[in-house]
């Protein structure tokens, strides 16, 4: 009997190690990405870098217009700087990342790396979140309170209010990177998306992920919704305000400036909620459904900043004029 009892220890803590070995050699993932659709991998290689360029250039507009043209040195276009800023590392953290393994054999990423881009990818993305979320207070005490205006919003202030978003933003981020990186993760290491998105990796965890997952969902969950109230909030706020109004040009002139935020509001949360607030149960490609919220929202986001806002547009035409006269 006692034989019979040793054995079973020998083989149990043999099984054991092996489990032990099998989590620590784990030092990489594989990024499944759009390897299940073969014969337009260089199709969406070609339009996602397009659509990249064209976002990058948007953003570098944003801010070297508002670098420029003194004009535009006041809180609103400040928060448009930082959301251009916020949104352009955003894509680099991933973006050319995917665009490499669309072309590559090798689409393997380190554990660390994978960390990393997590870390940043949510801390940029709760960040920009936050950041929308500011600049719809700024519109709230414009239009709702413009007589204080000029003293509650000042550049220094909408520069404290940017730091804290960053702060906020990361501070989030490393406590679902923590919580989702803590332990160990077991084989096969195939991630079902084409970056370290953290519903894929969790799903890979050793430890008890059923928890991690729900701890990190309500966290980003809360955040989403929270913000998005805020946002709503203010923008009730902001629709009495203007509708007593008496001057109908009064209340154009107040809507043209929450029009082209409240657009980027409604694309960016609806695209986000798609994935954030989708059951697990209800399946779907999730490689294909973040492609709106990491490549299409910031692509229409710089778009939509210039196109719909006269003082950019003035600020572009402006630009451009000198460049002409310096050029004759």
């Amino acid at each position: 009997m006692t034989l019979e009892i040793l054995i079973c220890c020998f083989f149990q803590i043999s099984d054991i190690q092996t489990i032990w070995i099998n989590q620590t050699i784990l030092k990489e993932f594989i990024l499944v990405g759009f390897s299940n659709y073969p014969d337009i991998k260089t199709f969406i290689f070609v339009v996602f870098l397009c659509l990249y360029l064209f976002t990058l250039m948007g953003n570098v507009a944003i801010l070297g217009l508002t670098w420029v043209d003194r004009a535009l040195h006041i809180p609103m276009y400040l928060f448009l700087s930082a959301l251009s800023f916020s949104e352009t590392c955003y894509t680099l953290t991933i973006i050319p990342k995917m665009l490499a393994d669309l072309l590559a054999k090798n689409r393997s990423i380190s554990v660390v790396g994978c960390g990393l881009q997590m870390c940043f990818f949510l801390g940029l993305g709760g960040t920009h979140t936050i950041i929308f979320t500011l600049m719809g207070y700024d519109r709230f005490l414009a239009i709702c309170n413009p007589l204080r205006y000029p003293l509650l919003m000042t550049n220094m202030v909408c520069g404290q209010l940017v730091a804290s978003a960053w702060a906020a933003g990361f501070f989030i981020s490393l406590v679902e990177t923590s919580l989702i990186f803590r332990g160990f993760f077991c084989n096969p290491n195939l991630v079902k998306h084409f970056f370290c998105h953290m519903r894929a990796i969790v799903k890979l965890s050793c430890l008890d992920s059923d928890f991690t997952k729900l701890i990190v969902t309500v966290i980003s969950v809360s955040g989403l919704l929270g913000t998005f109230m805020l946002i709503i909030l203010t923008y009730i706020f902001i629709l009495s305000t203007v509708l007593r109004i008496p001057s109908a040009e009064g209340k154009r002139k107040a809507f043209s400036t929450c029009a082209s935020h409240l657009t980027v509001v409604i694309i960016h949360f609806g695209f986000a909620s798609i994935v954030y607030l989708k059951p697990e149960a209800s399946g779907g490609d999730d490689t294909l459904i973040a492609i709106p919220y990491t490549v299409l929202t910031p692509f229409l986001s710089p778009l939509i900043f210039t196109l719909r806002n006269k003082d950019m547009k003035n600020a572009l035409r402006k630009l451009l004029g000198k460049i002409v006269a310096l050029d004759k």
